[in-house]
């Protein structure tokens, strides 16, 4: 496994290197670089496709501090100086989206473009936090049957499919035992409102959004696309849940092809 020292951070990633334009992909909550296995191998034939496990999750090591999504971005820009990378395209998944996004506002020059999937850059409202809290508490609580009860509920809810849950649920175990998963909890539920501020992002943006994420509706990802100044608008993936690129990856795959050609 690969490493990097990143921001007092031992950040795992994977790198297919290569001399084809560079995108890294930034992972959704309780997820890790894993779920972006589809678009790696879709990708790697004409780009140098990276993934990484963000604070809180995966391989990566970190201090167990506090942090924001504006630590995470800085994170994601480290890791490509790591790397030798001056400028690439950013994809993030949900909040991997939020931290891309961030990316793009602190150090414009650095970002290429952005794919968005299912992520936007406002805030839930006050009752949808407070459920999430309840859901964090559950799952952080130790008991066995409310942790499995949080499990199967938050696997509807991210992927929508029953060979994913299968799969990934004993990841987020495996995950708990490893990190502190209130950390990057309160990094989601306290995050700030940028929406106010898309309209400095002027990088292409691309968003893809399934058609039935109940965590952030088309709408969102919407009103993010249509205040930036060079949006390619929003592909909506029939079906799907709030993580496309898995259930539903060749309509994924086809749109970043796309996108990534158009640059």
């Amino acid at each position: 496994m690969a490493f990097a020292d990143v921001n007092g951070q031992k950040i795992h990633f994977t790198d297919t290197g290569g001399d084809g334009p560079p995108i890294i992909f930034s992972h959704g909550f309780m997820m890790s670089g894993e779920m972006f296995a589809p678009q790696v191998e879709a990708l790697r034939g004409g780009h140098r496709v990276i993934t990484w496990d963000e604070r809180g999750f995966g391989h990566t090591e970190f201090d167990g501090a506090p942090f924001t999504y504006w630590d995470a971005a800085h994170d994601c820009l480290g890791l490509l100086d790591h790397l030798g990378i001056e400028r690439a395209v950013l994809g993030g998944m949900s909040q991997g989206g939020f931290l891309s996004i961030r990316a793009a506002l602190a150090h414009p020059d650095r970002v290429r473009a952005l794919v968005l999937i299912d992520s936007c850059a406002d805030v839930d409202d006050p009752e949808t936090i407070e459920g999430y809290h309840g859901m964090l508490a559950g799952f952080t609580s130790g008991d066995p049957a409310t942790q499995q009860a949080v499990a199967e509920g938050v696997s509807g809810l991210i992927l929508g499919d029953e060979a994913l849950a299968a799969e990934w649920i004993p990841r987020w175990f495996a995950n708990l035992e490893k990190h502190d998963l209130n950390l990057a909890g309160n990094a989601l539920l306290s995050r700030d409102d940028v929406q106010p501020r898309a309209g400095e992002i002027t990088c292409p943006v691309l968003a893809i959004h399934g058609s039935d994420d109940q965590a952030i509706s088309v709408d969102r990802a919407r009103l993010f696309t249509d205040a930036v100044a060079d949006s390619r608008g929003v592909v909506v993936v029939d079906g799907a849940a709030h993580a496309p690129n898995m259930s539903h990856p060749d309509i994924v795959n086809g749109a970043l092809a796309s996108f990534l050609q158009s640059l």
